[in-house]
């Protein structure tokens, strides 16, 4: 039998997707990160999940983002895929971030396949120290 170490590359990438959403770390989607003086910004991509497939839940400095992106079709088993490489399934995110965020005032705007939250800061007031 001959050798094809494409076919035996394909076959194990399959399997550890199968594991993978056996135990629901099948995919998460990338993400962005920064920080200006008054914000945290959180940009994901995430093309094909609709608005009601994405859950954010902030408490204190902690933002979650959770979804789900349907794999419909990756469920027939009449079909059957030579590759698969756009992740399918459920995912969460946690971020924790060093300043207070002021939770009332988070939005979150989805365009064009990218979620963007925007996290103001709680705006600390400096205060004078006196000398003694």
């Amino acid at each position: 039998m001959p050798c094809d170490p494409l076919h035996d590359l394909r076959a194990w990438q399959e399997r550890l997707e199968r594991l993978a959403a056996q135990h629901g770390t099948a995919w998460a989607p990338p993400i962005d990160v920064y920080e200006t003086e008054d914000r945290y910004v959180v940009t994901a991509e995430v093309p094909g999940i609709a608005r009601d497939d994405i859950e954010l839940a902030v408490q204190d400095s902690r933002l979650t983002l959770r979804g789900t992106r349907r794999g419909d079709a990756l469920q027939k088993s009449t079909q059957h895929f030579h590759q698969v490489e756009r992740g399918h399934g459920t995912f969460e995110r946690s971020f924790q971030f060093a300043d207070p965020v002021h939770t009332e005032k988070v939005t979150a705007d989805l365009r064009e396949g990218v979620l963007t939250i925007v996290l103001p800061k709680v705006a600390s007031p400096a205060k004078r120290i006196q000398v003694t």
